[in-house]
């Protein structure tokens, strides 16, 4: 049994076998056996944390066992005993930690270890095996504050016991029947599938009793034996619950011996949960005032509390990943930094190559580095491709490291953090990329590398399963939180945004600024390299489109063909013999499919059929089908009729009607939208089947790890549409910069360092961080800004907000606040709704 484990099961254990009547002995035997259950977790890996965490808890274990630091005795007992996995390669981080810890007592080391222990993120946390309606592979816990949901070891949802109507379970699905919500964008009930039956009654019965311990106020009676027959589980909570447990030590002759060292004293019952059930869920976090050495988890301890400080309950953030707090900063800290720092424009346009040059450094390590690691080293890379990919980005690699550290010199001197003898001609950043882009032009022959180094990873991954299988799993790793072929055209995008930077700085300076004429001889030196670039740029991010939507896809041959041009992605609404289905589509400049999203595994998309554009007409059916906005499409051998308004036909569309020369027939009841014939075009595929939906559970010939997080995912779980357009001005729109977010029920703000890119917000808690934390795909969304009855009242702050799920966001400065804006609003409004709004109504 594990008492970390299950805090139902500790607080039971100490009363029962303890006993509270006994209470002078409750502190020291209670601390006693945590202590032992901690040690032994460490010892069978069963506790997770980061290696600071696992050192910090191992030096406070043998202070405890032998006492004081002394580095021979300390070296010798660590060799003799093992207190947690791969225990050897952080021998040294342990030491440097107990050296720190002279003069504790066996009992102060406990305690130490509980205080650290408890903090963790994973402390208290079990998680039992299970899949979702679509079978991908999650985690189920339970908490004192509901069920929580775990993908890997990040939580990925929390379903508060107040909004949660009744917990069930039948064979191996375990059921979460939700309260109603109009602001919930969940079903009444949530499905999820356990290893087995008895898996599920285990977790079902543990549900139970922790809704009972922590939620009533006394123990549930009995229900009464029936006479005949009887119905579900007789199963109930015994014992006393969290609220009878403090009212008994509150109301007991021993109230006044301090208890503050064991996990059953009144203050510390609600707060011995593991931090992930607080510090995820509520905002309101302070730093702790306690002497705790080290970091815990890569962060500084916080106290925990039940409560939010206005009273309210802490909301669960039910959207994707967002549950990793960041560092807490005060209003005070913020008002010294701006009048410390300088104002001018031009510092915060330099400040943005500083912090996207970070960024695009990171990016570069993901291949230089993670990528030659895992892959480049095996004997399965082909030496053609180590020479196409490694040779050419690591000489990138090492100039754009140099450019950095000067752009971080020149940024220190402009902000006076160096000795500057003359201040005035370190405010300005023209000279420093006027060198640096003139010292990038023998790279070139690297850079024009870059398409063949894309067309040489997916020929060897077509020739070699092991390198294909290699490059997959990678490709799932954490530090590589977007697709790979993105990081490999990162060089090519990062000459648009030097270009988007200088252009910027040269409106902003006038004629006779000192670093005018620089910014203008770098500015025409990037505009000649990306000119030369630009047509293979654009070829090759219609390559990585159409490889990206290879793995996204099953059912379908040949989808990278020479001349194809993806167009657009998205949802739409197909008639069929049960009424209107949600189908994700997806056009080329040849070719229409329509899928529905599979059942296996992989959550790919099964291509049901295909209709070649050629000799395609657009014929409007409402009152054939009695179907409102219902539109067939009229191909060749097959007709589809979808639902949608003349808007989002035009959306969809718009450039082939306009080719079609068919604009003066839209207009009547039986218009029709033709399409150029083509009598040499092949057949479309066979019509789809009802029934093929099952059928998709056999297409395990791609079987690949969960693909849940690509941007076909999110349209469709957003009932939203992309176009190649978009995915462009997501390229030229990237930014990254520390911001403060807020939740919206919370007064604290939070700061993060933040990155957009791929539609998504990307969240680590500095920029030295190798893998985010959480992400936020912004597709959906809308920003605005915040209104006064919102009661920010704060400057530079941007809203974020779908459905019922609202974050607020705070820039550091005038510029930096438009900017969030812009890219923000390139990725949630996309060039082709703009463009249907400004001609839909020539129609």
């Amino acid at each position: 049994m594990s008492l970390a484990g299950d805090r139902y099961t500790l607080i039971q254990l100490s009363t029962k076998f303890i006993g509270l009547s006994n209470v002078a002995l409750c502190p020291i035997l209670s601390r006693y056996l945590f202590a032992l259950q901690i040690k032994h977790d460490l010892a069978c890996g069963r506790l997770t944390c980061n290696d600071s965490s696992a050192a910090l808890l191992v030096s406070h274990v043998i202070q405890s066992e032998i006492g004081d630091f002394e580095e021979s005795q300390s070296r010798q007992h660590l060799l003799n005993n093992s207190y947690i996995p791969e225990q050897m390669a952080l021998m040294d981080k342990i030491m440097e930690f107990h050296s720190k810890n002279v003069g504790q007592t066996p009992a102060e080391s406990d305690y130490q270890l509980l205080e650290v222990a408890r903090r963790l993120e994973m402390y208290g946390v079990r998680l039992h095996p299970a899949k979702d309606r679509e079978g991908s592979k999650l985690s189920l816990s339970v908490s004192h504050t509901g069920v929580l949901v775990f993908q890997g070891h990040t939580k990925i949802n929390a379903f508060n016991w107040s909004k949660v109507r009744k917990l069930s379970f039948k064979r191996k699905r375990f059921l979460i029947k939700l309260r109603p919500d109009l602001n919930s964008s969940y079903q009444d009930t949530l499905e999820f599938l356990m290893g087995s039956r008895d898996c599920c009654k285990v977790f079902w019965k543990i549900c139970v009793e922790y809704h009972a311990f922590f939620r009533l106020f006394e123990e549930p009676k009995p229900k009464p034996k029936p006479v005949l027959f009887t119905r579900g589980s007789s199963f109930r909570f015994s014992g006393r619950t969290q609220k009878q447990v403090i009212d008994y030590v509150k109301d007991s002759e021993f109230k006044k011996i301090c208890l503050s060292g064991s996990f059953l004293s009144p203050p510390l019952i609600c707060l011995s949960v593991p931090s992930t059930g607080l510090a995820s869920d509520s905002p309101h976090l302070s730093a702790s005032s306690g002497n705790s050495q080290g970091m815990v988890n890569g962060q500084k301890p916080v106290q925990l509390f039940g409560h939010s400080p206005d009273g309210r309950q802490p909301s669960p953030l039910t959207s994707p990943l967002l549950n990793d707090a960041g560092s807490v900063r005060t209003d005070d800290e913020d008002e010294v930094r701006r009048k410390r720092f300088p104002t001018d424009r031009a510092y915060f346009i330099a400040k943005e190559l500083l912090t996207t040059e970070r960024t695009y450094l990171k990016d570069l390590e993901v291949v230089t580095v993670s990528f030659q690691d895992a892959v480049g080293k095996d004997e399965a890379t082909p030496e053609p491709l180590k020479s196409t990919i490694f040779s050419h980005f690591d000489p990138l690699y090492k100039f754009h490291s140099g450019f950095l550290r000067e752009v971080e010199q020149r940024l220190a001197l402009w902000e006076g953090r160096s000795n500057a003898h003359i201040k005035g001609d370190y405010q300005r950043i023209g000279d420093v990329m006027l060198k640096n882009l003139q010292g990038l032009k023998p790279l070139m022959a690297h850079l024009q590398k870059h398409s063949e180094a894309l067309v040489e990873l997916e020929k060897a991954c077509r020739a070699s399963r092991r390198l294909e299988v290699l490059v997959r799993d990678f490709e799932l790793q954490k530090v590589c939180y977007i697709p790979l072929n993105v990081f490999i055209l990162r060089p090519l995008h990062r000459l648009t945004h030097y270009k988007q930077i200088l252009e910027r700085l040269c409106k902003h300076y006038p004629a006779t600024h000192v670093d005018f004429r620089d910014s203008r001889a770098a500015l025409a030196d990037v505009s000649e390299v990306v000119a030369q670039l630009q047509a293979g740029m654009i070829k090759m991010e219609n390559v990585q489109k159409l490889l990206e939507l290879k793995k996204d896809l099953i059912g379908v041959d040949n989808l990278v063909t020479p001349g194809r041009e993806f167009i657009r992605l998205g949802c739409l609404s197909k008639l069929s013999g049960k009424g209107l289905q949600q189908r994700m589509f997806f056009l080329f400049n040849d070719v229409l499919l329509y899928t529905s999203r599979g059942m296996t595994a992989t959550n790919q998309f099964k291509v049901h059929g295909q209709l070649p554009l050629h000799g395609m007409t657009i014929r409007e059916s409402e009152d054939e089908w009695g179907v409102p906005h219902a539109f067939t499409l009229v191909g060749q051998h097959q007709s589809v009729v979808v639902a949608a308004s003349i808007v989002q036909l035009l959306i969809w569309f718009y450039s082939r009607i306009r080719c079609s020369h068919a604009l003066s027939c839209v207009s009547g009841i039986n218009r029709f939208l033709n399409f150029p014939e083509s009598p040499t075009e092949d057949s479309c595929q066979e019509a789809e089947s009802e029934d093929d939906l099952a059928a998709s559970r056999t297409s395990l010939e791609r079987q690949a790890p969960h693909r849940g997080n690509t941007t076909v995912h999110v349209c469709w779980h957003r009932n939203t549409t992309v176009s190649m357009v978009d995915f462009s001005v997501a390229v030229e729109n990237q930014l990254s910069g520390n911001l403060l977010r807020k939740f919206k029920n919370s007064n604290g703000w939070q700061k993060l360092w933040v990155v957009f890119t791929n539609f998504s917000l990307f969240f680590y808690k500095t920029h030295q961080d190798d893998y985010p934390l959480a992400s936020l795909p912004l597709l959906g969304y809308s920003v605005t800004i915040p209104t006064e009855s919102e009661n920010i009242h704060k400057d530079y702050v941007f809203k974020l907000h779908f459905k019922s799920h609202v974050y607020y966001f705070r820039s550091e400065s005038e510029y930096t606040f438009e900017r969030w804006m812009e890219v923000i609003r390139s990725a949630t409004v996309s060039a082709s709704h703009r463009r249907s709004r400004k001609e839909s109504h020539l129609y």
